[in-house]
C-alpha cells in the first residue's frame, strides 16, 4: 500500500512542472486526494461494504469536485491534473501511468448492468474536457485531444481529435512514457478540405486552359472581342484559398 501511495505522489512530481516537492503535492493536489479517497472506497467496495464505499466516494466528490465510482479499477501512477469536473464510471478500468485533465468523463452509454465504461491502456493521456463513452478500449500510449468525444475503440499509439473523435495512428511509436504534448494535434478535417480545394483549383486551371485553346480567334481586321465579350478565360476570382504553410485560411469576404 505504501509503495502505491509513493508512486501516486511521484506521478504528480513527474508530470506537473508546477509541483515543487512531495509535501506540496500531498497537501495541495485535489487529484491526489480524490485518488487516495478512491483507493479506500474501492477497498470497501471489493469487500461488499457498498454503502460506506459510496459515502466515501461522495465525500471526496464534495471535497475535490472529482467523482470516481468505488467500483472503478485504477492502476498505479494515475494522475488527475487540476481535476475539477472529472467523472469516472463504475466499470471503468484504467491502466498504469494514465493522466486525466479537468472536465474528463469516462462514462457509459447503456442501461446494462455489466461492463459499460471505457478501458484505458497504459500511458494514455486524456485532454481537458474530453468524453470517452461506452465499453471501448483506448490503446496504450494514445492521446485524446481536448474536448474530443470518443465513442469507438482506439488502437495503441494513436491520437484522437474532434467530435466525434477521429483516430490518427502515429507513423512512429512513442516512447513508453505519457504523451503530454497537447499542442501537437492533427487537423484531419482541415487537411482534407485543403486537399479538396487544391484539387479543385487544379481542375479549374485545366478547364481554363482548355477554354483558351478552343476559344474562337478574331478575324483579320475585325473586332478583338474573340470570346463574345465574356471575361478572359484566365480570369478567376479565388475568394477562399487553401491554408498557407502556417495553416492560416485567407479570403476576401466570409459573410453569407
Amino acid at each position: 500500500m505504501f509503495q502505491t501511495l509513493k508512486q501516486d505522489v511521484q506521478a504528480v512530481l513527474n508530470r506537473d512542472p508546477a509541483a515543487r516537492n512531495a509535501l506540496e503535492v500531498i497537501t495541495s493536489y485535489p487529484g491526489l486526494h480524490a485518488l487516495w479517497g478512491h483507493r479506500l472506497a474501492h477497498w470497501l467496495w471489493q469487500r461488499r461494504i457498498f454503502l460506506l464505499a459510496r459515502w466515501v466516494s461522495q465525500l471526496m466528490r464534495f471535497l475535490t469536485g472529482i467523482e470516481i465510482h468505488p467500483g472503478a479499477t485504477i492502476g498505479p501512477g494515475f494522475f488527475i491534473d487540476h481535476g475539477m469536473g472529472v467523472v469516472i464510471g463504475e466499470t471503468a478500468e484504467i491502466g498504469r501511468n494514465v493522466t486525466l485533465y479537468h472536465g474528463v468523463t469516462l462514462g457509459g452509454v447503456s442501461l446494462e448492468k455489466g461492463k459499460r465504461h471505457p478501458t484505458l491502456g497504459d500511458n494514455v493521456v486524456v485532454g481537458a474536457g474530453a468524453k470517452v463513452l461506452g465499453n471501448i478500449v483506448i490503446g496504450e500510449n494514445s492521446r485524446i485531444g481536448a474536448n474530443a468525444v470518443v465513442v469507438k475503440a482506439v488502437p495503441p499509439n494513436s491520437v484522437v481529435v474532434g467530435v466525434p473523435g477521429e483516430v490518427v495512428v502515429r507513423s512512429k511509436p512513442r516512447p513508453q512514457t505519457p504523451d503530454l504534448e497537447h499542442g501537437r494535434l492533427p487537423d484531419v478535417i482541415g487537411e482534407s478540405l485543403a486537399s479538396v480545394m487544391r484539387r479543385l483549383d487544379a481542375l479549374e486551371h485545366g478547364l481554363q486552359l482548355q477554354a483558351a485553346l478552343h476559344a474562337p480567334q478574331p478575324s483579320v481586321g475585325g473586332s478583338s472581342h474573340g470570346n463574345n465579350g465574356n471575361a478572359p478565360a484566365h480570369a478567376h476570382a479565388e475568394h477562399v484559398r487553401a491554408p498557407s504553410v502556417e495553416g492560416v485560411w485567407r479570403g476576401e469576404d466570409f459573410m453569407i
